[in-house]
């Protein structure tokens, strides 16, 4: 586990400012990638609620969301009620000076609010307006709301998720809310790399629903090739086997004999060249085809002994082999810790907050976390003052007004 360093001036996004409108997950992830990237990201607020993931829990860490914790690092809060009529100042003078604006509100509210595209684009032309929402800006469902467990459903996920003769299965972190926030963050970076040319930004649309149904890939094209829709399979491979979890005698293994030739290495190194000889199993396509017989053979031999013994006798002849780790397990183990990406992040209340941090690597300039999600508030004077350009007696009358608020710890 690692300190997390200072930011560095050297980012690849040093110098481009976000407006993050967002809350829960799908959009506080987006913004987080750009901020990990370098991104200064100031994270608005309602006051006295906050983004709705502070009050996801428990746990809670000193008070402040695990939840929210997980997604909204190197941020600032700036509270500020969007309904009050001195909010469209403020906005104003932040979009003057801003490249981003986020947003995953339902389609039609950031209009309403007087946030909308058209309206801040005639602000600043150059503003790229990043807009996720669940079913998109455009289409007979726009107006639905997304949730990740609805959008997992509709996107045809969950019908090719669990075991054959069970109840369809979500995924176990928010996949669709992860997805669209990814996908989003690479649209901001594209729209960035064309104002390069054109001087000019732009709107870019995610709904989450498109998102889900990008990842049906395999699945996707099975249908298009066949007219069929592909049905739940459980952790069983539709064209490798054995190419599956399987149980240990302390836990569970994943083991993925790809090739024939892998599959010979495996049956020499458990002692069982009846399996490698028997013509059944012979080749991969008889493998699939003849699945039922093979597959509980595997799980008998692989249950006679731990996990580490079969990663141990597997991996160095080349037969893909993990153990499936706990949480627990991955974020204390040496796969991410070793690599600096577990990152100890000072904060106010809880002391330091740890987070899983970003997989993005670049040789050339500093990625990561650098600064703990913001408590609610905590830099509205500052934002106020460095960046919009009230002055001290301004703020204090807008901090009256009941249109911004500072922390109140």
């Amino acid at each position: 586990m690692t300190e997390a360093m200072g930011e560095s001036a050297a980012a690849p996004l040093a110098g481009v400012r976000v407006i993050d409108l967002t809350r829960v997950v799908s959009g506080p992830f987006a913004t987080m990638q750009l901020a990990d990237l370098g991104a200064e990201v100031i994270k608005i607020e309602a006051p006295g609620k906050g983004d709705d993931a502070r009050a996801f829990g428990p746990p809670f860490i000193a008070g402040e969301s695990a939840y929210f914790l997980s997604v909204n690092r190197n941020k600032r809060s700036l509270a500020l009620d969007l309904k009050h009529p001195r909010a469209s100042e403020i906005m104003r003078r932040l979009v003057t000076t801003s490249d981003v604006l986020m947003e995953n509100f339902r389609p039609s509210t950031a209009d309403r609010l007087g946030v909308g595209y058209d309206a801040l684009s005639a602000i600043n032309p150059r503003l790229i307006y990043a807009a996720i929402s669940g079913f998109g800006a455009s289409g007979p469902e726009s107006a639905r709301p997304g949730y990740d467990l609805i959008v997992q459903g509709e996107g045809g996920l969950m019908d090719i998720t669990g075991e054959p003769d069970g109840a369809p299965m979500k995924v176990g972190s928010p996949i669709a809310d992860l997805v669209s926030g990814l996908y989003a963050a690479q649209g901001v970076l594209a729209a960035l790399r064309t104002r390069d040319t054109t001087g000019l930004g732009q709107r870019v649309d995610v709904a989450m629903l498109d998102a889900v149904a990008s990842l049906l890939t395999y699945n996707a094209g099975s249908y298009f090739a066949t007219g069929q829709s592909p049905t739940r399979r459980g952790n069983q491979h539709p064209s490798i086997v054995p190419y599956a979890p399987f149980k240990a005698e302390d836990g569970w293994i994943s083991l993925g004999v790809a090739n024939d030739v892998i599959w010979s290495r495996f049956c020499g190194a458990v002692d069982r060249l009846d399996l490698r000889d028997d013509p059944r199993f012979a080749a991969a396509p008889d493998r699939v085809v003849n699945a039922a017989a093979l597959v509980p053979q595997v799980a008998q031999i692989i249950a006679t002994r731990t996990r580490d013994h079969w990663v141990a006798l597997l991996e160095p002849l080349g037969v893909p082999v993990g153990a499936i780790q706990t949480v627990g397990e991955v974020v204390n183990g040496p796969g991410i810790t070793a690599r600096g990406k577990i990152s100890r992040l000072p904060h106010p209340l809880a002391g330091h907050v740890s987070v899983v941090d970003t997989p993005v690597d670049l040789s050339s300039h500093t990625t990561g976390a650098h600064t703990a999600p913001p408590l609610l508030g905590q830099h509205t004077r500052q934002i106020l003052r460095d960046i919009a350009g009230f002055d001290e007696a301004e703020i204090d009358g807008l901090v009256a007004a009941q249109a911004v608020a500072e922390y109140a710890g």
